[in-house]
């Protein structure tokens, strides 16, 4: 059964390239009637490009519904402009895609403060500012469908890349979150972490390569999280047309008995400490501490 978007409004920020440009076209596609967001300029954040609006010029010329935007992400008072003229034209905003995403590599030794806190506020901060901005819409709608850009550099580290990995770890954890606040509203929250050849990435992939990382083989995963039938609180990679799912689990521990809590026991057992064997995938982070209890009341 096809999956369709009609009577939708999404939100896709850094729409004007890249993912965001084919989330949009293909959202539109679909039905949704799209908001293309994008700054604009280079992939370190500078400069300003008329990227949205290109980008809506192909959605409309394929018959579909949407309009450009330029606020920046990392600007409360012009997102949520954004999202009250989504409301004002088209009276809803269903889904949100957090897209927008700047780059500034450099090994930590390197990195200046600026430059770690300019990713973090572009992909973090500006998630948050987009979301913040259409929560309250989607509580009062009872439906809500947002989709967070993590990455493997955030899931499993990348040289040269820690304010990048800071911000895209921490949006996992925002969406885990979310999506135990959002459960009862019918808003479900996910983490995609992709892998594309996108102007973030020209330069890391091999030439042969860019053709199977092509953007487009990312957007089914894309637009499955963001559906009515999404999951929630999942963390799916995609990439070349291949889908997986990521967790963050706990193996169950070794109990120290009282009087042998020290440095040295934990040491002599961490073998045992870090066995997977019966590891759990915590729904949510009280479950660390009932997992602890548990073992105290086993010892």
């Amino acid at each position: 059964m096809a999956i369709g978007f009609q009577d939708r409004v999404a939100i896709v920020t850094g729409a004007g390239g890249g993912l965001g440009r084919a989330y949009a076209l293909e959202l539109a596609r679909r039905g949704a009637k799209v908001v293309v967001n994008d700054l604009g300029g280079a992939r370190d954040g500078t400069g300003r490009s008329d990227a949205a609006a290109a980008v809506v010029q192909e959605i409309e010329q394929a018959g579909g519904i949407a309009f450009a935007n330029g606020a920046s992400v990392t600007d409360l008072g012009q997102v949520e402009e954004m999202v009250a003229r989504a409301k004002e034209r088209w009276g809803a905003v269903h889904i949100l895609i957090n897209n927008a995403g700047i780059l500034r590599d450099k090994s930590f030794a390197k990195m200046s403060m600026e430059d770690f806190r300019a990713v973090v506020d572009v992909h973090l901060i500006g998630s948050a500012n987009c979301t913040k901005a259409v929560w309250e819409t989607m509580r009062e709608q009872a439906y809500g469908r947002i989709l967070m850009t993590s990455s493997s550099t955030g899931l499993f580290g990348n040289f040269g890349q820690a304010n990048y990995g800071a911000a895209k770890l921490g949006l996992a954890g925002f969406a885990k979150t979310l999506s135990l606040e959002g459960a009862k509203y019918n808003i479900r929250v996910n983490s995609l972490a992709p892998t594309a050849a996108t102007r973030m990435t020209e330069d890391i992939f091999p030439p042969e390569m860019l053709a199977a990382f092509n953007p487009d083989n990312v957007v089914p995963a894309a637009l499955f999280l963001v559906s009515e039938d999404a999951p929630t609180n999942a963390i799916v990679g995609a990439g070349g047309g291949v889908v997986q799912a990521c967790y963050v689990t706990l193996t169950p521990g070794v109990a120290l008995p009282e009087g042998n809590r020290s440095v040295e026991a934990v040491a002599e057992n961490w073998s045992r400490i870090a066995d997977r064997s019966g590891e759990i995938v915590p729904q949510s982070g009280a479950e660390q501490a009932m997992l602890i209890l548990q073992k105290l009341q086993e010892g």
